[in-house]
C-alpha cells in the first residue's frame, strides 16, 4: 500500500493532448501546483478500459474546477496509445481524450505502484516465466501537491471504477486540507464534517 508514502518517481514516454508523444513525462511537474489522479488500466483496445477513459474525460471540467490533473497509464507502448487515441469512439477508440496517457512498456511504473498481479519466476529448466498477469490492474491513486499518496483503490480486471467516488474523495481531501476537520462516512461536499476529538465525534453522532 502506498497511502501516506511518496508516489514512486518515473520518467517515461506519454501521449499528451491526445496527439503528441513526449519522451520524458513525469508527475514531478505537478508538485506544489496540483493534486493528481493517477490511474492505471490493463490494455488499450479492450472492452472495459475505453468506458473508463471516457468516463474520466467526461468529468474533466469537475477535475479542472478542483485544480486536479488526471493522468492515465498502461503497459502498452506510446505508439499504441496514439493509435487508440486516433480511433473514433464508435470503433472502440478514445479519440477526443485529452489528458496524458503514460506508456509503461517496461512495467516498472506499475511494479513500483504495486499493481502488477504476478511475479517473475523460473521453471525447472531455468527458463524465465511469469506467474500471473503481466499487465496493470485497475488502480487509482490520489496524490496531493506534496507528491504524497492520500487515497488508493485497486480493482480486478472485470470491475470498472466509479469516477464520481474519486471526485468525492478529492472533495474530502481538499476539505480536510482547508478546514482541518475530518470527513465521516458517506461525506459529500456541503455536508457537515467533524472535529477529530471524542467530543467532536459524540456531537456528530448525536446530531445524526
Amino acid at each position: 500500500m502506498l497511502v501516506l508514502k511518496k508516489a514512486p518517481h518515473f520518467s517515461s514516454p506519454a501521449v499528451i493532448n491526445g496527439e503528441e508523444i513526449v519522451e520524458d513525462f513525469s508527475l514531478d511537474q505537478y508538485i506544489g501546483k496540483q493534486h493528481v489522479v493517477f490511474f492505471f488500466y490493463p490494455k488499450d483496445f479492450t472492452f472495459v478500459c475505453p468506458t473508463e477513459l471516457w468516463a474520466f474525460q467526461e468529468k474533466m471540467e469537475e477535475f479542472k474546477k478542483r485544480n486536479v490533473a488526471v493522468v492515465a497509464c498502461s503497459t502498452d507502448t506510446e505508439e499504441t496509445h496514439l493509435a487508440w487515441l486516433s480511433t473514433s469512439k464508435d470503433k472502440g477508440g478514445i479519440e477526443g481524450v485529452q489528458y496524458p496517457i503514460v506508456a509503461d512498456t517496461a512495467k516498472t511504473i506499475a511494479t513500483n505502484f504495486g499493481i502488477i498481479p504476478g511475479y517473475m519466476d523460473f521453471d525447472d529448466e531455468g527458463n524465465a516465466i511469469f506467474e500471473g498477469a503481466p499487465i496493470a490492474l485497475r488502480a487509482s491513486f490520489l496524490i496531493d501537491k506534496e507528491g504524497i499518496v492520500r487515497h488508493q483503490v485497486v480493482n480486478d480486471f472485470p470491475l470498472g471504477r466509479n469516477i464520481d467516488e474519486m471526485i468525492r474523495m478529492i472533495d474530502a481531501l481538499q476539505y480536510v486540507e482547508k478546514h482541518g476537520e475530518v470527513c465521516p462516512a458517506n461525506w459529500e461536499e456541503g455536508k457537515e464534517a467533524m472535529q477529530a476529538t471524542k467530543e467532536g465525534v459524540s456531537s456528530y453522532l448525536a446530531s445524526h
